[in-house]
């Protein structure tokens, strides 16, 4: 006598979307997008291609929300992140949290920093630039503060975002050393300029040698 096999619990449509978007992440981040397919997509989470139609309307829908779901997790953390009370501390978390984000979510970061010639409005541009947006409204109370001049926020904004993506796609491929580690060495380098901030610094003039070489008096 066999026994029969308990049926198999019906998706809902939330979750048949959430699973088919955790399969398309794997499957654009090791393909990339132009040679990433819905064939395969359907094939991975065991639907057919009209089920992924019906839900996304095609690769570039499906794509959309790949990215928008990643940059919205990205910017969860980071939002987080920069709750912390004390400065210094709120560095290191930005840069840990983004780094966590790297280590738990590899082929959602890949996504976000593999160029690609699909047309979508996000991507790891714009998320770059509202990282940026979120660190320069914080930097321009603490300029205010310190009684320097909080139109420099933006470009100092720029520099610890732009210092922290870099790293993380850097750490992405070679994930030594460990994350903590990563984020103490960010905040070694940032920290400890930022408090010595001067008010109105003056650029470094050259060396008669360094024109001499130039060829120029």
């Amino acid at each position: 006598m066999t026994t029969a096999k308990p049926a198999r619990k019906r998706m809902t449509a939330a979750e048949r979307r959430n699973q088919l978007v955790d399969t398309a992440r794997s499957v654009f981040a090791d393909r990339g997008y132009e040679a990433a397919t819905i064939e395969e997509v359907a094939a991975k989470a065991g639907v057919s291609k009209p089920v992924v139609y019906e839900h996304f309307g095609g690769k570039e829908g499906l794509y959309a929300v790949v990215v928008d779901r990643e940059m919205e997790t990205v910017l969860d953390v980071f939002s987080r992140a920069l709750k912390e009370d004390r400065s210094k501390s709120r560095i290191e978390q930005i840069a840990l949290a983004l780094l966590t984000y790297v280590e738990d979510r590899a082929d959602g970061f890949r996504i976000l920093t593999r160029n690609s010639s699909v047309e979508h409005s996000g991507g790891y541009s714009t998320l770059l630039n509202d990282l940026v947006g979120q660190v320069e409204n914080h930097l321009e109370s603490e300029f205010e503060r310190k009684n320097l001049d909080p139109d420099l926020a933006p470009l100092y904004a720029q520099a610890l975002v732009g210092m922290v993506a870099m790293t993380a796609q850097w750490w992405l491929e070679v994930r030594t050393p460990p994350k903590e580690a990563v984020a103490a060495h960010i905040v070694n380098l940032s920290w400890y300029g930022l408090i010595g901030l001067k008010e109105n610094p003056v650029a470094i003039e050259p060396s008669p040698l360094a024109e001499s070489e130039d060829g120029t008096e």
